[in-house]
């Protein structure tokens, strides 16, 4: 079949026409004239000037991130360049629609007419990847869920791109209005309630993504304290996120007044169901206010103990020395006792204990011990340790040996460890005898064991000196 022939059997059903066979038959019009040539050639230099300016763009950030001291992370890396990547599309829509602005006045552009929206489609998919990888993978770790999320994305983009370029939506949308839902007295298309949805979470997205960005603004901030830094990092986040949904629901025409209903029926039920989650969610604005917690403190709060890592809305984190992390409930660190090693100084005192035989002559090992204790890494030089006699034990002098450290946080065992390492090292160049327990066990009449008037007695002394 000629072009001419195919062109008057579309025209020959010009009543039925629809959306979809009209960018048809513009194609074949463009198709026979020369018009399609110059399209073309305006779609590849807008994509050849979008790829030489985002690349040119990107060895420029390359230098600058290697120039900076400390050197730029690997997640700042990975984001800078997952935003550059949308810049490509982005520009080249920008070209298409200059072009297609003026080339309009002497041909037909109904090339660059798709082309637009296909550029626009890719921005917004990537920009939506964006996004959701800032808001759900703060560490670069990409889930399974994560995965599935953009792919629904994806789909639902290129879907809505489709139904417009085809000039199908307006016919979906009318559609998607006559059919009603009711609601109680009041009946909603389903068309309001997609968009209603739409709208809540687009907005939602945006305001997580902008709440996102200001926890990083804040926590980069060193002239602010960490509690201060991290109350206004969560009120900031939670006011964003109320803005956005009441901003959503005014979009769809949902009178705010309605809400206060349901906010009498949501005080009734944090009255009666929800009293510990409200304590906990005020005691975590408490603590960061007062500044009796702060992030990396090293703390004891029950049979919790450990560094602070979190301070949520409802629960403090502590890492403890053996890896473990304690899930702590706020209202525990404002109505319970804590022991703060790190509040408002940081130096703690340790202590290791030791018995020598009677026959040492303390005065000798005493600044032994002492200066072994000090050359000991992370023992405090500002205050030094100290030998004491605790006390005259039943196996020999018992002398202990105490010393201060600034760093709590990096625990006390392996500092413990070393000190003791130390003391023994010390002993054993000085050969200063170390008493332990020795049982002796004597059988009274032991060829009449086995009669029964046969007793067993045992005694406990030191070790004689080897």
């Amino acid at each position: 079949m000629s072009t001419r022939s195919f062109r008057n059997t579309f025209q020959s059903h010009a009543m039925n026409q629809t959306p979809l066979l009209n960018l048809i038959t513009d194609f074949v019009d463009d198709f026979r004239q020369p018009a399609i040539l110059w399209q073309a050639l305006v779609i590849i230099a807008c994509l050849a000037l979008s790829w030489i300016f985002v690349r040119q763009l990107r060895a420029v950030l390359a230098r600058r991130a290697d120039a900076v001291v400390p050197p730029v992370s690997v997640e700042v890396r990975t984001r800078t360049e997952s935003f550059i990547r949308i810049l490509t599309p982005v520009l080249t829509a920008l070209l298409l629609g200059v072009s297609q602005h003026f080339l309009a006045r002497f041909q037909s552009v109904n090339l660059l007419g798709i082309a637009i929206p296909l550029c626009t489609s890719m921005a917004l998919v990537r920009f939506g990847f964006y996004v959701l990888r800032r808001i759900f993978a703060r560490h670069g770790e990409i889930s399974p869920v994560m995965l599935l999320l953009e792919k629904v994305f994806t789909i639902i983009v290129w879907l809505g791109m489709a139904l417009y370029i085809t000039g199908l939506w307006p016919e979906l949308h009318a559609f998607l209005e006559s059919i009603v839902v009711p609601l109680g007295r009041n009946k909603v298309s389903v068309a309001a309630i997609l968009q209603a949805a739409i709208s809540v979470a687009v907005l939602m997205v945006l305001a997580m993504w902008a709440g996102t960005a200001l926890d990083d603004r804040l926590m980069k901030m060193q002239g602010l304290h960490s509690s201060l830094r991290v109350v206004m990092s969560r009120m900031g986040r939670a006011v964003l996120i109320l803005v956005s949904v009441l901003v959503s629901l005014s979009l769809v025409g949902i009178d705010l007044t309605v809400l206060s209903v349901f906010g009498g029926a949501f005080g009734v039920a944090l009255g009666f169901g929800l009293q510990k989650i409200a304590a906990n969610f005020v005691s975590g604005f408490i603590i960061l206010l007062d500044r009796s917690l702060t992030i990396g403190d090293v703390i004891t709060v029950g049979q919790f103990s450990g560094k602070v890592t979190q301070i949520n809305t409802r629960y403090t984190v502590l890492l403890g020395g053996d890896g473990i992390e304690s899930i702590v409930p706020n209202e525990m660190l404002i109505s319970g006792g804590v022991q703060n090693m790190s509040l408002s100084n940081r130096m703690i005192w340790l202590s290791a204990t030791v018995s020598v035989g009677y026959d040492t002559d303390i005065d000798v090992i005493f600044p032994l011990l002492e200066e072994a204790t000090a050359n000991v890494p992370r023992v405090s030089k500002s205050k030094p340790p100290s030998a004491t006699l605790v006390r005259f034990g039943a196996d020999g002098l018992d002398l202990q040996i105490g010393f201060w450290i600034s760093d709590p946080e990096n625990g006390t065992g392996v500092v413990k460890s070393n000190v003791n390492r130390a003391i023994w090292r010390t002993l054993q160049e000085h050969s200063v005898f170390v008493p332990f327990p020795q049982r002796e066990l004597r059988i009274i009449g032991a060829a009449s064991s086995a009669l029964p008037g046969a007793t067993a007695t045992e005694t406990t002394g030191p070790a004689s000196q080897p």
